[in-house]
This record gives structure tokens, sequence and C-alpha cells, in this order.
């Protein structure tokens, strides 16, 4: 047993490798499924594949012997899909692991569909294909961004029908491959690359029909997952109406073909004319309207009698001022006549009581130096001067108490 290993007494290099091969070793044979990426025949006795993870960026070589690789109904090819049943190597003198293959499988259609189909399930529950999380797609897009197999027919589809659609539509394309092992990862860096941009407005991933071998990179879990980590909308049209790839679930839009994709991100601008043209001709029509209602609420207006002759109001209140200037002035003269009579009378009343009527009936009236009235004759002193009022006018006097007569 060797002793572990510490900074005073540390493995050697040898040690280290010769323990991993052990350990791996003891793993024994398993199954493995991937996609060969490469294949290589060396000589007449050994053929020598990469094996790829079709959901990750991630390779293991493998080994076999010729007459696996040559059983009988087995295509190898770069692309296929295969189970492998091997048991893992790690050769110690260059410290690299590897698969020593004992059968090899092809996937059927059967089990692809069947892996799409746990896929499928598998993102459907992480809710990456709920509605809610599809976005509408902008009116008329400036720039649309396309992904798509260089001089394709399904490029040449989207470009041609949405520039016929609205001409003044821009396009940034992406040629990526669109059929492969390597065609997810390229359609993902695509998808980076315009998501990046933010002139890019809506993305459309497109690709001609195919067999269900050759759709396969469009249902890679890699793939699915970029397509709904998109921040720009994404419409997908791949294969035929009838192919279904797990893209179109997690795209915000999935078109039959590429020439529906053009029909969806574009309007078409004789449409667009025509509904303009209308909405035109309704605004006219609702101005029109309008207005006229306007010109009827103002000719009932002006023909009332207020605006339509106002002197005619005036004649009449001119009347009425003349009325009642009529009535104040014989109410005034009433007042005043009335007024007279009664000061008549009162100054006849006064005229009556007053003492100058009384001297004029030859009564006199006698008074004091300081204007009292003399009433009783024992009220006066000897030699008093007092004052007589007669009718003529004032007698001046002076009181002598011997000419007094009780």
């Amino acid at each position: 047993m060797t002793a572990p290993s510490t900074p005073e007494a540390p493995w050697p290099v040898r040690t280290v490798a010769r323990k991993v091969a052990e350990w791996i070793g003891r793993l024994g044979e398993v199954w493995v499924e991937g996609q060969v990426a490469q294949i290589s025949r060396r000589g007449t006795a050994t053929v020598f594949l990469t094996l790829r993870d079709p959901a990750a960026d991630l390779s293991v070589p493998v080994t076999c012997a010729r007459d696996v690789a040559a059983r009988p109904g087995l295509e190898l090819a770069e692309g296929a899909r295969v189970v492998v049943r091997a048991r893992p190597d790690y050769y110690v003198a260059r410290g690299s692991f590897s698969l020593r293959a004992t059968e090899i499988r092809a996937v059927g259609i059967g089990e692809l569909l069947a892996r799409i189909e746990r896929i499928r399930r598998l993102l459907a529950a992480e809710g990456l294909f709920d509605a809610a999380r599809k976005r509408p797609l902008p009116f008329a897009p400036a720039v649309v961004g396309v992904v798509t197999g260089r001089d394709s027919a399904a490029e040449r589809d989207v470009l041609v029908t949405a520039r016929r659609r609205w001409p003044a539509v821009r396009f940034a394309v992406h040629h990526s491959l669109v059929q492969g092992s390597s065609a997810a990862a390229s359609v993902i860096d695509g998808l980076h690359r315009l998501d990046a941009d933010p002139t890019v407005e809506v993305i459309v991933v497109a690709r001609g029909g195919g067999s269900v071998e050759d759709l396969l990179p469009f249902s890679d879990e890699g793939l699915v997952r970029a397509v709904a980590a998109c921040r720009t909308p994404v419409v997908t049209a791949v294969g035929h109406e009838t192919d279904t790839t797990l893209v179109d679930h997690a795209a915000d839009v999935r078109a039959a073909t590429p020439t529906d994709a053009a029909h969806r991100v574009v309007p078409e601008i004789g449409e667009q004319r025509r509904l303009v043209d209308g909405l035109r001709a309704r605004a006219g029509h609702v101005l029109a309207s309008r207005i006229e209602q306007q010109e009827r609420w103002l000719e009932s207006l002006r023909s009332r009698p207020v605006l339509a002759s106002p002197q005619r109001l005036l004649e009449g209140r001119s009347d009425d001022v003349q009325q009642l200037r009529q009535r104040a002035r014989r109410s005034l003269t009433h007042r005043v006549e009335s007024a007279e009579r009664d000061l008549e009378h009162a100054r006849a009343r006064v005229a009556a009581l007053s003492p100058a009527a009384t001297l004029q009936r030859g009564y006199a009236v006698v008074q004091r130096a300081d204007g009292a009235l003399v009433r009783d004759p024992g009220a006066v002193a000897d030699g008093e001067r007092l004052s007589v009022r007669v009718v003529g006018g004032r007698l001046p006097v002076r009181v002598d108490r011997e000419d007094v007569q009780p």
C-alpha cells in the first residue's frame, strides 16, 4: 500500500498516473450515447472516433477494432448518433483518457424521437415553453437578423419575400451550419452575435426541409436554451410546415416555412398603404361631419332673434323705457302737488297759531330784557325796563310801580 502524499513526501507522477488508471479501470464497461464528430480509419486493425455530447461542448476519443466499426447494418459517419459499449481507459504514458469500444449500435429514428421527447418534457417542466414568455414581434423592424445556411433557399426566401413586402427593411445575416454535428454550436454562435447587436429588432432562424436526422441540431438542448435566453424576439422557420423541432416551442413565433417567417416579421407595404388611406378617409369623414355639425350649430345661433335682429329688442325696450319715464313723471308730479297742498295746510295752521296772529288782533307781548315773557305784573320791579311787542313793532317802556294797577 502506498503511503499518503505529503508536502515532505509527495507522489511521483508515475504513481499518480498509475492510481488514476487503476481507479478508472475499476469502473468497468459502460454504455455511452453520443454523436460521431470525427472518424479516422488508420491501418487495418483500429478505428478512431471522437464521440461528442449533443447537449454540451464536450467530447471524448473512442477506439475500437475494425470489425466492431464494420458490423453489418452499422454505417458510421460524422453526425451519426450511436450508443457505444466501452471500457474507460487511461493511457499512463501520455496521461490521456479514452474509451475502448467493444460494441457500437446506431440510434434509430425511434430512439432519436424518444430522446427528443425526454428533452422536451425536461425543458417544458422548466417553463421554457410557457406562453407567458412569448414576446410580441415589432411592427416594422428596421433591421432583421437572419441565422441560416450560406446561399440556401431558406435565406433567399426570407430576404426576397421580406424586401418585396417592405422595401425599407435591412438584414443582418449570419451564415451558420444547419446540418451535422457542429450545426447546433454554429447556430448558437449566430444567435449570440445577433442578440448582442442593438440594431437588430427580431431574429429569424431559417432552414429548409430535411429528414429527422437532418433537423436534429434544431432539437439540441443547448440551442433551445439559447433561443429561450435571447433578449431579442426569435422567429423559427425550420423545415416544412409539418416538421416541428424543439426550438419551435422555445421561439416567440413559429413560422411554417421561411417564406411564412418573412410574412410574419414585416408588414406588406400595399396593405399598410390601403390601411393608411382608409384611416385618412375615415378621419376626413369624421372631420367633415364635425365641421358640418358646428356650422349647423352656428346657424341655429344666428337665427335666434337676439342675434338675427338685435335692434328689435332695443326698440321694444325703448318703448318700455318711455312708458316708465311717463309713469315716473306722473308719479313725481302727483307727489309734488300733494306735498304742496300739505305745505299750504301746514302754513295756514302755523299762521293761525302764531303769536303774530294774536298781535294782529290787538294783543301785545311784554318781554324782559333777556327775552323772557312777563306773565305776572308782580314779577317785575319798579323802574325795570321792558319791551312791549305789538303788531307794528316794539316799544321800550319803564315800570312805574305807582301806576301799576292790581
